[in-house]
């Protein structure tokens, strides 16, 4: 059975074509990897109108994944969006695996001393190594 896996990620380019490769690779790797990746992006400031439901939504995929991964790209760190998710990764006691993007990238603060996971490169074999650990 895959695994499910919710994906926390910067709404920015890169974030997003990153976030699509980790889908790309989970649909075309002959059943090797063995997850699936659900996208949750939302496309609006968390301080909308439509917060509240939007954080239930997001909230309730969360609580159906097995593992949280989160995507960490050059504004991540800046994301209220990815810090609430992170925060209720958390509260539902989620495991929570990382990767930057690029290693110079800054993590968002609540990320870390947490017990995260991290994959040490946005490769493949990286990621996959610590969504299975």
């Amino acid at each position: 059975m895959a695994k499910k896996v919710f994906v926390s990620y910067h709404s920015a380019t890169e974030d997003t074509n990153h976030k699509n490769l980790l889908v790309a690779w989970s649909k075309n790797d002959n059943g090797h990897f063995d997850i699936k990746f659900d996208d949750t992006s939302v496309g609006v400031s968390i301080n909308s109108d439509n917060a509240t439901y939007i954080k239930s939504v997001i909230k309730g995929k969360i609580k159906e994944s097995n593992v949280f991964l989160c995507l960490i790209g050059k504004d991540t760190h800046k994301s209220d969006w990815v810090k609430w998710e992170i925060d209720k990764a958390v509260e539902m006691d989620k495991k929570i695996v990382a990767v930057k993007i690029k290693s110079t990238y800054t993590s968002p603060d609540n990320i870390l001393g947490i017990g995260a996971k991290w994959a040490m490169s946005f490769t493949y074999d990286s990621i996959k190594d610590q969504l299975d650990s």
